[in-house]
């Protein structure tokens, strides 16, 4: 039986971005400064890790320029000198990048595509992709069934209510390698299935669609700069600024409502 779309009343922008504020997904967020500029250092440093499946080469070696990124992208403090303490999300630029993620959304719905949904982030963000999916399956997109028997770092690759998971222990994984992705592709691949018409995840899945080729589109925090350099590099299509795990689930239903009827898709 087909998973309903989401159902909740949508709310205007400044009614999302007033609520991105008072949830903490946006404005003065739960992720420290010293947490954020320790990723921006690390990826600057080759810590492939912190690349979330893109291959960013010798581009961003100054971890001042990474920051730079981060202050125009994502809205965090823009002074080097600040090394401890608050850091910020700009709820506006997240209104900005859901607009922009809708735009490709509603390319999905209106050409019939494919779309492939994946998760590293289950306890966060699993039901905005399930709410999401559901919305382009009721418009008539194919929602992309992923390969039986995959694995990848030492865990099953699974898909639950039309997302994509990593699995270990009977726990859903909290995963920020490309592996579970690169998985899913070539067991396609070895299907002699297509691939996706369009990826909607986040984490390392949305960097290693994204660097194959495949148009992506992702979620992504404060304190993971890689996504927001890949769509500078016009590598990746979209990357929203959010936290992307607050203290409950159900505070990102009005940002997926405010998404899918931006989309056209309630």
């Amino acid at each position: 039986m087909p998973i309903e779309p989401i159902e909740t009343s949508v709310p205007s922008r400044a009614e999302l971005v007033d609520h991105l504020v008072r949830t903490r997904i946006a404005g003065q967020v739960a992720t420290p400064r010293e947490n954020n500029l320790s990723h921006y250092r690390k990826l600057a440093n080759g810590d492939r890790h912190y690349w979330l499946g893109l291959e960013l080469g010798d581009r961003w070696t100054d971890e001042q320029d990474v920051l730079a990124v981060m202050a125009e992208r994502v809205g965090v403090v823009d002074d080097p000198a600040h090394r401890f303490g608050q850091d910020t999300i700009d709820p506006e630029l997240t209104a900005d990048g859901l607009e922009r993620m809708a735009a490709r959304l509603r390319k999905a719905a209106l050409d019939q595509q494919s779309v492939l949904f994946a998760t590293g982030h289950p306890g966060g963000l699993l039901d905005v992709h399930r709410a999401t999916a559901a919305a382009l399956r009721a418009a008539g997109c194919e929602i992309v069934v992923i390969p039986r028997g995959l694995t990848a770092d030492e865990g099953s690759v699974w898909q639950v209510a039309d997302v994509a998971v990593q699995e270990r222990g009977a726990t859903l994984w909290h995963t920020h390698s490309p592996e579970p992705m690169a998985a899913i592709l070539d067991g396609l691949a070895a299907e002699n299935r297509s691939q996706p018409d369009l990826v909607v995840a986040d984490h390392g899945w949305a960097g290693c669609a994204a660097q194959r080729g495949l148009d992506a589109v992702g979620y992504a925090d404060c304190n993971d700069p890689a996504l927001f350099i890949g769509e500078v590099e016009g590598t990746l299509q979209v990357a929203v600024p959010l936290d992307d795990h607050v203290r409950d689930p159900r505070f990102y239903d009005p940002m997926v409502a405010y998404l899918l009827s931006a989309a056209g898709l309630l």
